[in-house]
Order: C-alpha cells, then structure tokens, then sequence
C-alpha cells in the first residue's frame, strides 16, 4: 500500500468513529480508566460522537428507571472522573479547527495532556526500531494498557492482529490500512478479526493514542520472531 501524505488530510472532521457499543458503555460506566481516556479524548475532537454520546446517555437515563441498583466495578470511580474532566464541546463553527489543527494551541486532548502533565512535544518515547516509538500514560489503573504511538512519516507498523480488542486514535498526521484512511481525531477498532499493516503518511510522523487489552499477535514474515521479543 503507498503511503499517503498528511498535507492532503488537514482539512477534515473525523470520519471514523466510535461505536454505539462502546459510547453505551462509557456512558453506563462500564468501561475501565484506560478506555474511558480513550473515549473522552476522542469526543474532544469530535462533534458528531459528541452528539451520538448525548443521544444514548438520554436514552440509557430513560432505561436505568427501571433497572435495579448494582455494585460499581472495580476501576469505575477513576472511569467517572476522567469523564467529568471532559471540557465541554466546542460549537460548529470550531470543529474543523478542533479536529484537524489543534486545540487552543496544544496537539493533545485535554483529558490526554492531563495524564502526561505536557503536551506532545514534551514527552518522552521509548524507541522500538523500525520507525516506532512508544510512549506509555502515566497514571493508569488496573486493566487495559494505554500508551502513545509514534511512527516516523511514511514508515509501517509490523503486521499484526489481536489478542483482544485494540483502539487507536490519531492525532498528528495519518495513517492508512486495508480499512481506509485514518487521520486526526479518527479513530480504528480492532480486534481478532483484523490483520493489518498501518503505514505512517508522508510528510509527518504519526502520533496515536492506543488502547489495547491484551497482547498484540504479529503475523507477517518475521512475526514469530517479533512475538518472542517485542511487546507494544
């Protein structure tokens, strides 16, 4: 697959979303911390999951009437607050800005930069070869594993599929795959169904917020041996 270039990318609002599952139980609570920072950063950037999230939370409001009252899960207090820390949605008129720029300046999501006490440009990566760089969020609790994902400007992430389910979100430049195209603020659900090879646009690294719960299974020519060393 060719690489795509990032120029051709920077006027757009996210057009991959999150699913209806997945906004339902962040509504609901039932997401762990580390897919509720997922959740939080991506309806920062976008109005159209802004707006589904509001229209199942009045919906859920409707059903928990009648439901009984059960225990929190373990992690749910920590979910709740990372969700109350959202700041409030932007109007119409500053989405394309929200999406495709920055917000107020800074690269990463509030609930984001919140975590790592900085922006993007301070952070520091934990180069993996080939390209990639990661950079695990401080702070996270028992359950999925989140960290940030930097791939150098038209390079590829080994092939791979998953053990669970994996969510990443762009926020600088682009990447493409056999799904489509993936810009900032879009975001790619994955899990064992999917076998990919993201390649990093031109012109600028790739930087992502990820999310995974349990390992990845590389599968391309060297997985196996990828599989017995590196774990992202």
């Amino acid at each position: 697959m060719t690489a795509v270039s990032a120029r051709e990318l920077t006027s757009q609002l996210p057009k991959h979303h999150l699913s209806d599952e997945l906004l339902m139980d962040y509504a609901s609570g039932a997401l762990d911390e580390a897919a509720s920072l997922f959740v939080s950063s991506h309806l920062t950037l976008c109005p159209h999951c802004r707006a589904r999230q509001a229209e199942l939370e009045a919906l859920g409001g409707v059903l928990l009437e009648d439901l009984e009252p059960v225990s929190m899960a373990e992690g749910a207090f920590d979910a709740l607050m990372t969700r109350l820390e959202l700041p409030e949605a932007a109007n119409d008129a500053d989405a394309a800005l929200l999406a495709s720029k920055t917000v107020a300046g800074k690269i990463l999501p509030s609930p984001l930069r919140r975590y790592f006490g900085c922006d993007l440009q301070d952070i520091s990566w934990q180069k993996k070869g080939g390209g990639v760089s990661v950079a695990p969020v401080p702070g996270i609790g028992d359950g999925s594993h989140a960290f940030m994902l930097k791939v150098e400007a038209g390079r590829a992430v080994p092939q791979h599929t998953h053990t669970g389910n994996e969510y990443v979100m762009v926020l600088q430049g682009a990447f493409a795959d056999a799904s489509g195209t993936f810009a900032r603020g879009d975001v790619e659900l994955a899990d064992g169904d999917v076998d990919h090879q993201p390649i990093a646009a031109a012109g600028e690294d790739c930087v992502c917020l990820a999310v995974t719960d349990a390992p990845l299974k590389f599968t391309g020519s060297s997985g196996w041996l990828l599989n017995m060393f590196v774990k992202m």
